[in-house]
């Protein structure tokens, strides 16, 4: 069965760094676009970034670009989410997801409507 598992959250200081990783299994992530969201209490799921399968192509919310990058590791089938200079706002639970389609859409990076996603990993940015 299909499964993505998201690890790496915890608890980190204003300027700090997290790298998030996710592990695909019962499917190979090369075909698939995979995307990172993030929903902070009271608010709604938005998208953080995703990447095509196809080109490599990425998108990055504009309040994170410059600080985060997705990244995957085809030998490990893996999705990883580098996060630096992080800020109290950055402060959400994150999730995994992926999608058969093997390039970008706008609506497939900024809406929850992937097909696969995980449980969520908890980032927590406070003194």
């Amino acid at each position: 069965q299909a499964q993505l598992v998201e690890s790496g959250g915890g608890l980190v200081q204003p300027g700090g760094s997290l790298r998030l990783s996710c592990a695909a299994s019962g499917f190979t992530l090369d075909s698939y676009t995979v995307a990172w969201f993030r929903q902070a209490p009271g608010k709604a799921r938005e998208g953080v970034s995703c990447q095509g399968s196809s080109d490599g192509s990425t998108y990055y919310l504009d309040s994170v670009k410059g600080r985060f990058t997705i990244s995957r590791d085809s030998a490990k089938n893996t999705v990883y989410l580098q996060m630096n200079s992080l800020k109290p706002e950055d402060t959400a639970v994150y999730y995994c997801a992926a999608d058969p389609v093997p390039r970008i859409i706008p609506a497939l990076c900024a809406r929850p409507v992937l097909r696969f996603w995980g449980q969520g990993t908890q980032v927590t940015v406070s003194s």
